[in-house]
């Protein structure tokens, strides 16, 4: 059954003169992770992006430098022009500030990770901090020259069997780069606690993933993959705390967003038991090209319920 988009922001007039130029569930040898990889392939699956509407009004013939337009830039500009405009200035955007708290892998901002016109998850790296009672919390997008060792050093324990990326190094960096060259519905990420990056996560674009074509998709349904990497962040209940902070977070961030999905494998009950800590609903099991998973549900109508 299709489902109407929520309205989107209009976006800002701005006047131009015409003629210018151009958990414990996570404490098994498995739990700390979702599967993903081959079962999900984010470069497929429909795709729609407005794009930015014009308004254009007559202001009359023959008043050279009289004529004007109306143009509406989209908001994710604006707030482009505004930031770089703030950084020659020597005001941190917030993307520095979060990066900072990263100090082992980056010391500088990464470019490759601001705004665009078509952002299809509202600018991941904008999202800020999730507070838990474990620490702040950060979701900073990957960079492979910096995070590709250390991603795939995780992917190699034992406990990261269902990702199935284990192997050399180029495993790892051909999943990654398969995302980072596509056109932003899945963004891979560095889970960043309390300053130490300690969690692999992709936040990705459910309905338009294949996934889609197993389950009842609605508009703007956001999916995670979760990966405790570090040892030592095993077996504190960490996946289920940091799952429901990062879903929440995203549902306060994308408000077209009403739920927010994960597929780990049937087989996983660890992972599974950690969304059901989480506040997500099992809601069916669902048969995908490379594996049987669990269909978990996070509903923005629910979450202060579970």
């Amino acid at each position: 059954m299709p489902f109407a988009d929520p309205a989107t922001d209009p976006g800002t007039a701005v006047p131009a003169t015409a003629g210018l130029g151009s958990d414990a569930g996570f404490d098994a040898p498995f739990g700390a992770h979702c599967r993903a990889g081959s079962d999900v392939d984010h470069r497929s699956g429909a795709d729609a992006h407005p794009g930015a509407g014009a308004g254009e009004e007559d202001a009359g013939e023959g008043g050279r430098g009289e004529d004007t337009m109306d143009l509406r830039l989209p908001d994710e500009l604006i707030a482009l022009v505004a930031d770089d405009a703030s950084d020659r200035h020597g005001a941190r955007g917030q993307d520095q500030g979060n990066a900072q708290l990263y100090v082992s892998l980056t010391a500088t901002r990464d470019t490759s990770v601001l705004p665009t016109e078509a952002d299809l998850l509202d600018r991941v790296a904008e999202w800020g901090p999730a507070h838990s009672s474990a620490g702040v919390f950060h979701l900073v997008p990957v960079r492979v020259d910096r995070d590709l060792p250390l991603i795939s050093r995780w992917m190699n324990d034992p406990a990261a069997a269902f990702w199935e990326l284990s192997g050399p190094q180029n495993v790892t960096e051909n999943h990654l780069r398969a995302q980072l060259a596509d056109d932003g519905r899945s963004v891979p990420c560095i889970g960043v606690l309390d300053g130490t990056p300690m969690s692999y996560w992709e936040i990705y674009r459910a309905d338009l993933d294949p996934l889609a074509r197993h389950y009842p998709a609605r508009p703007h349904d956001t999916g995670l993959h979760l990966l405790v990497g570090a040892v030592a962040d095993r077996g504190r209940g960490l996946g289920g705390l940091l799952l429901r902070a990062v879903a929440d977070l995203a549902l306060a961030q994308r408000s077209s967003c009403a739920r927010v999905i994960a597929e780990p494998d049937i087989r996983n009950t660890p992972s599974i038991a950690a969304f059901l800590t989480a506040g997500f609903r099992f809601s069916a099991e669902v048969d995908l090209p490379a594996k049987r998973a669990a269909l978990m549900v996070r509903d923005r109508s629910l979450r202060h319920l579970l």
